[in-house]
């Protein structure tokens, strides 16, 4: 079932701090470590999305060196964890995929730091995932986090990572790897 599982990175509809929807960049950081970590527990991959065609070409440029050049050569890991990264312009692209991948549409769940109503636990997302079958994207905002259209496009919104302290402000990475091992790490 992890295989019909996979993330999506969104770099836009975003937040900035002030509240405003805005496109976030891609960082090279984010998109090694997610298709790391999708790669280590088996996922069926990471969507990378951004409506900024320069940020999809730089992507692509990427991956053309870490999967098909030099890079996958010297780090064939590194190109093994690569090669289930995908780059479209948005979160319907990347939904629109993964229907025509698996033949069902896939359950969105977003995250997100912010306490709200409606929030589903971790324990019952872990139940949700093993026991229905149905393929899911775990959806993760940069910037600020997830804009409310994009929330609003998902069927579910995760509780948030909770730490030891009141600071909450991990990276998109750090949060990713919780959530992930969280939703389908070993008990």
């Amino acid at each position: 079932m992890r295989e019909r599982i996979a993330l999506a990175l969104v770099h836009h509809p975003t937040l900035d701090r002030g509240g405003a929807v805005v496109a976030t960049a891609v960082t090279t950081l984010d998109l090694h470590d997610f298709a790391r970590l999708a790669r280590t527990y088996g996922l069926g991959g990471v969507y990378v999305t951004t409506p900024l065609e320069g940020q999809r070409e730089l992507t692509r440029r990427l991956l053309s060196h870490w999967v098909g050049g030099k890079g996958g050569e010297a780090n064939p890991w590194r190109r093994e964890a690569l090669e289930g990264l995908r780059v479209v312009a948005g979160l319907g692209e990347a939904v629109g995929d993964l229907e025509r991948r698996w033949g069902e549409m896939p359950w969105l769940l977003a995250t997100s730091a912010r306490e709200g109503e409606d929030r589903i636990s971790f324990a019952d997302a872990r139940a949700h995932l093993a026991g229905n079958g149905r393929p899911a994207l775990v959806v993760f905002g940069t910037g600020w986090g997830l804009a409310p259209e994009a929330v609003a496009a998902c069927q579910a919104v995760l509780e948030p990572v909770r730490g030891a302290r009141e600071y909450n402000h991990l990276s998109v990475r750090c949060a990713a790897a919780i959530v992930v091992d969280r939703l389908l790490g070993r008990e």
